[in-house]
C-alpha cells in the first residue's frame, strides 16, 4: 500500500510566536520517502527543530515573526506498520477522564447503552450509536467543546465524534485514545481524527463518522484527546489560519466494514 500525504497551511501571525506543528507522519513508519517540511515567512525559510513525543508522534518547532507564515509538508508512506505496542502506563493514562473526554460524567450513559457488551460487539455498538446520535456539521462545535457538550448538541466534526467514542469506552473500562491521521477517501479532505481502543490485546480503530476507510489511514499524532494531537499549537502572538489544503491519496482505496476489527497501520 502506497499513500501520499501533504498539507499546505498559511497562517497570519499578529506578533512574534513559537509554532508547534504536529503534521508529520508518525515515526513508527519505517518506509517514509520523499518527505519534506518547509516553513517560510516572506519567502525566506525558517529553521525548524524536531522533538519526539509519545507513540511515535513528531513535533516540529519554529519561531516566527509578525506576518504570513507558510507551512508545506509532504511524504510518501510505503506499506503498513505492525500493531501498535502497549506500555503498561497506557492502561492507566487512557482510562482516565481527560480535558475533552469526560468519561466520569458519561459513566451512566455508557452503562445504560452498552452494559454487557464486550470486544468486537462493543466497538461496533459504540461506533454505530455515536454515528446515529450525532450529525456531522462543519463549524458547529467550538474548539473548547468536549464529549459532554457534543452529546448535548448532537452535532460536531471528526474530533467531536472521536472524543465521544473515547469517553464512552473509558467509562466502560476500555483504554481508549485519540489519533490524528491523514485519511485517503475523506470528503471534504482535511486532517482527520479517530479513536483507538485496546481490545483483545491490540489497538483497534473506531471511526464513528465512517467518512474514510480505516485500513488506509496514516497516523500522525496519538494522545489523550485533541489537546495532545492538534496540528498547531502556539504561544506568543495571536495566530489565525489563512488557508489550509490537506491531501491524502492511496494507490487503491479499500472497502471498510464498521463491524470488523481494523488496526491503524
Amino acid at each position: 500500500m502506497r499513500r501520499h500525504a501533504a498539507a499546505l497551511l498559511e497562517f497570519d501571525v499578529a506578533a512574534p510566536a513559537e509554532f508547534v506543528l504536529s503534521i508529520a507522519v508518525s515515526r513508527l513508519y519505517d518506509a517514509v520517502t520523499d518527505e519534506t517540511l518547509v516553513v517560510t515567512q516572506n519567502g525566506e525559510p525558517i529553521t525548524v527543530r524536531e522533538l519526539d513525543d509519545r507513540h511515535g508522534t513528531r513535533l516540529h518547532l519554529c519561531d516566527v515573526q509578525e506576518g504570513r507564515v507558510v507551512v508545506d509538508y509532504r511524504a510518501v508512506v510505503e506499506g503498513r506498520i505492525g500493531p501498535a505496542a502497549l506500555d503498561e502506563i497506557d492502561l492507566v493514562r487512557y482510562l482516565r477522564p481527560s480535558r475533552y473526554c469526560e468519561s466520569d460524567t458519561l459513566f451512566p450513559t455508557a452503562r445504560a447503552e452498552f452494559g454487557g457488551l464486550e470486544g468486537r460487539d462493543l466497538l461496533a455498538a459504540v461506533s454505530s450509536w455515536v454515528g446515529a446520535h450525532l450529525a456531522y456539521v462543519p463549524g458547529a462545535s467550538a474548539p473548547t467543546d468536549g464529549a459532554v457538550q457534543t452529546l448535548l448538541d448532537r452535532r460536531g466534526v471528526c474530533r467531536d465524534y472521536a472524543h465521544l467514542v473515547v469517553a464512552l469506552l473509558r467509562a466502560l473500562d476500555v483504554p481508549a485514545r485519540l489519533v490524528s491521521v491523514y485519511a485517503p477517501g475523506l470528503s471534504p479532505m482535511d486532517f482527520h481524527a479517530v479513536a483507538e481502543a485496546w481490545v483483545d490485546e491490540q489497538w483497534h480503530v473506531v471511526d464513528a463518522t465512517a467518512l474514510a476507510p480505516r485500513q488506509s489511514l496514516v497516523r500522525i499524532a496519538t494522545g489523550r484527546d485533541a489537546s495532545d494531537t492538534a496540528f498547531l499549537s502556539s504561544r506568543g502572538g495571536a495566530v489565525t489560519v489563512a488557508s489550509m489544503r490537506v491531501t491524502a491519496v492511496v494507490d487503491e482505496l479499500p472497502t471498510d466494514d464498521v463491524a470488523e476489527f481494523v488496526s491503524l497501520g
